[in-house]
């Protein structure tokens, strides 16, 4: 190898292979340091990592790699979230098996992974697809059953028909399909789903306790579960022998209802209008609105609209007859489904009035103010005190709201409650990869859940997709005939399988113990790694995984097989890259290929690229030119090491005790950059400015060991300050800071290496700069010792120039000193 030129290729491939051979990266939990879990979320194998991988999985290295010299023992595992749908439309595309093409993405991917020198414990590689993975989580599939947690019911379901499967509420994204974009249509379906309501309050509450996640997600989570206090009230329907029960959250105001809306598609809706003369009508709006919510986007709002339907309700404390409304913005899912309408304190009913010209009822006044309903042009929402409500006119709101929920429970029409906008989460997939649900249809002892013993169920290989995208589970009896367990006689297995987000819903506690046998988890070994200190993942899981995993979380604990109640408990939301302005994508165009910038500028410029381009948590915008920088400043680096490495390798390693000018500010530089760099990485993901400030002290070295520079640094304070860019850098640019610190003549590699101290005393600056202010505005800068006492520093300050300009002629009453940053003098 040249060794005057950075030869990445062969450097990175030397150390990928030690770091392989060596098993660098493998831990156990026998080790005494403090634990220490960093896992970013696992791909899905789709074929090739792209950039957003890289930079998701550099984040985390220089985290690990960091915690790793901080002298943790730190686990970081990496996995394939293998199931999926790609895979089968893959296989209808290619005419393969699903699995072929899943194994040889794996294959592929893990090398792409492996050659950006990422430092991961493969010793603990899982795939979700594999059945000792798979076998597991049929067997709690089978425990939530036993314990009442698994239901089947009939149901109308989220049906994308170019998936040909079921989809969650959560996996309904503007109506469409999360995976495809294509519309999803309501279909009358028998599945089985997992009682997540069970577990509202406490993932709720819990959110509370999750200091290190950011507000952003965790409101995303709240706003999810959708938690809302009030009443439920029943209302006679004026010639309809079913009562319509609304939900409010504002009980104080129902005495100004001057309507009531309901979904379009509640549950009533037909038998409602039935005898009207509306049908047709209301039929045709209902599916108007439907069709209209699937091509809503999440930013935009539905133009209020609605149908009357020959029909009204009697509102039990007045006893008025409010004209019932099918509405698009009411929700068959949300509450009860039906609404009562108070315009003149609800904003969206006040427009919905104002459009359709019914009646604006005032029962709520603010302090100092008279609202009158016919002139008002908003809504007033607000606390205040009632008015035009009967006995409980003159109350307080918040009174109010307690005394008619009270009465309305004592004359039998109503109670407290509390709602809940979070479904249960129905799991069943008619698709072919995936795992298959252990259940067994006999017609004469009902559902029954596979013998334990007979796990796992796994997939048929010898099947083929057809184009349609339908199961061949369906047809195949090879597969699905089977017996009772229970009587012996002949039975049907389930051919649905399982949501894939159940599989990322534990795999982080399945790294703890991959090669376990004896059961799902080894508890002494994910008691010990659980929770995971710090997970890395994109904002747009927020609510489906990260929900699923906190949920499946308590779950297993409930039945024994973990202790902890949360699963992470850090989490770092990064950002997308983008390029031209948008999210790089194949359709769009704008793709740049990992594997191409490798092969030219080497895997730690593209890692150095990443991590400084942008912080973590926002948006990193592609650059050529800031790729390209990186590729320079590694090269700065390397050759003032290269061009002076006689010098470095004799220096000693002992510092002198006296220093000259130019070592003092070296070495002070040195440790300034020390004490930066490790704040800025530690907790902080600061990656940019860390990178920044080790920019700074290399371009200080160069400075001043320039070749006109008439007095350089010692050759200990310029080794001191090689080294520690070095060390500093390592956890971003592995492989070029090994190579460099074995040349350097280290026995020991630098990921067994601790990460550099910084002297305190080091840091301090010989002189400070002090902003001189009269009557708070700047009028000069001075520069005085950094030991200076307050008497010198007023001295000093009043002798200035500039100073004396502004004083003149005047009296001083007052001089402020904050220490090292500012004199502030008062004159009049």
């Amino acid at each position: 190898m040249n060794t005057n030129i950075y030869d990445f290729a062969a450097i990175e491939k030397k150390w990928q292979d030690k770091w392989k051979n060596e098993e660098t990266f493998k831990v156990s939990s026998k080790s005494q340091a403090k634990k220490y879990y960093l896992l970013e979320m696992f791909p899905y194998p789709s074929g090739r990592i792209h950039m957003g991988h890289v930079r998701n999985y550099s984040i985390g290295d220089v985290v690990a790699r960091f915690k790793r010299m901080q002298g943790y023992n730190v686990l970081h595992p990496m996995g394939w979230d293998a199931f999926g749908l790609p895979a089968e439309n893959a296989a209808i595309k290619h005419s393969t098996h699903p699995a072929k093409w899943t194994y040889e993405n794996i294959d592929y991917m893990k090398k792409q992974l492996q050659g950006m020198g990422l430092s991961y414990d493969w010793s603990r590689e899982i795939a979700t697809c594999r059945p000792e993975y798979y076998k597991w989580e049929q067997l709690f599939f089978i425990k939530l059953y036993e314990k009442g947690l698994v239901y089947p019911k009939v149901t109308t379901v989220n049906w994308c028909e170019t998936c040909q499967t079921v989809l969650a509420n959560e996996q309904v994204i503007d109506g469409c399909c999360w995976r495809c974009d294509e519309s999803v249509l309501p279909r009358e379906m028998n599945g089985w789903f997992f009682k997540i309501t069970d577990y509202t309050e406490e993932l709720l509450a819990e959110c509370d306790n999750l200091k290190g996640w950011p507000e952003k997600v965790l409101t995303m989570q709240r706003n999810w579960i959708g938690k809302s206090t009030g009443a439920e009230i029943d209302f006679i329907v004026d010639g309809f022998d079913k009562k319509l029960t609304i939900f409010t959250t504002r009980p104080d105001t129902i005495y100004g209802a001057t309507f009531m809306s309901i979904a379009p598609d509640h549950k009533y809706i037909h038998e409602l209008c039935q005898g009207t003369g509306r049908e047709k009508e209301i039929t045709a709006f209902a599916e108007k609105t439907r069709i209209e919510k699937q091509r809503q986007n999440p930013e935009d709002e539905l133009a209020k609209e609605g149908v009357f339907t020959g029909r009204y309700a009697v509102n039990p404390f007045t006893g008025d007859k409010l004209p019932i409304y099918a509405a698009n913005f009411v929700l068959a899912e949300y509450g009860t489904g039906a609404v009562m309408a108070v315009p003149a304190h609800d904003q969206r009913d006040f427009e919905f009035a104002r459009q359709y010209d019914l009646p604006v009822k005032v029962v709520i006044q603010p302090a100092g103010e008279t609202l009158d309903g016919k002139t008002m042009t908003t809504a007033y929402e607000e606390a205040g005190t009632l008015v035009n409500s009967g006995e409980f006119s003159t109350l307080p709101s918040d009174t109010a709201k307690i005394k008619i929920t009270e009465q309305a429970r004592e004359q039998g029409f109503g109670k407290q409650q509390t709602t809940y906008r979070l479904r249960d989460w129905g799991i069943s997939r008619q698709r072919y990869w995936g795992a298959p649900i252990p259940m067994i249809y006999c017609q004469k002892c009902g559902v029954q859940p596979v013998p334990e013993k007979d796990l796992p169920v796994t997939l048929p290989p010898d099947v083929t997709i057809e184009k349609s995208g339908k199961s061949p589970l369906h047809d195949l009896a090879s597969f699905h005939a089977t017996t009772c367990p229970r009587c012996g006689g002949p039975g049907r297995r389930e051919t649905d399988t399982m949501d894939t987000f159940v599989e990322s819903s534990w795999y982080y506690a399945r790294y703890a113990c991959p090669g376990y046998t004896e059961g799902p988890l080894d508890k002494q070994e994910v008691d010990y790694w659980l929770p995971v200190d710090q997970y890395i993942g994109g904002v747009e899981h927020a609510i489906l995984h990260l929900l699923y995993a906190r949920f499946f979380t308590k779950v297993l604990r409930d039945i024994g097989y973990l202790s902890v109640n949360e699963p992470f408990a850090n989490l770092l939301t990064q950002g997308m890259v983008i390029k031209d302005g948008t999210k790089m994508s194949k359709s769009k165009g704008n793709v740049v290929d990992p594997d191409v910038l490798i092969k030219r500028y080497g895997a730690d410029t593209v890692r150095l690229f990443s991590l400084f381009a942008a912080p973590p948590e926002r948006d990193l915008e592609w650059s050529d030119q800031g790729v390209e920088g990186a590729y320079r400043f590694l090269n700065r680096v390397y050759r003032f090491v290269h061009d002076n490495m006689e010098t470095l390798t004799r220096s000693a390693n002992v510092l002198p005790e006296t220093l000259n000018s130019p070592s003092r500010e070296l070495h002070r530089k040195t440790h300034q950059t020390i004490s930066k760099v490790g704040s800025d990485i530690d907790g902080k993901f600061h990656f940019n400015t860390a990178i920044s400030a080790v920019m700074e002290l290399t371009n200080t070295l160069y400075t001043l060991t320039g070749e006109n520079v008439p007095e350089k640094p010692r050759t200990e304070i310029i080794k001191e300050a090689v080294e520690a860019i070095i060390q500093l850098l390592s956890p971003m640019v592995p492989h070029f800071c090994e190579e460099i610190w074995q040349r350097l003549g280290h026995a020991t590699d630098l990921s067994h290496s601790p990460w550099p101290s910084f002297d305190p005393e080091a840091i301090k600056e010989d002189f400070i700069t002090l902003v001189v202010q009269i009557n708070g505005k700047v009028r000069s800068k001075l520069q005085v010792a950094a030991d200076c006492d307050e008497d010198t520093v007023k001295e000093k300050t009043l002798a200035d120039d500039k100073v004396q300009k502004f004083i003149d002629g005047k009296t001083i009453r007052k001089m402020i000193i904050v220490n090292n940053k500012l004199v502030n003098i008062v004159v009049s």
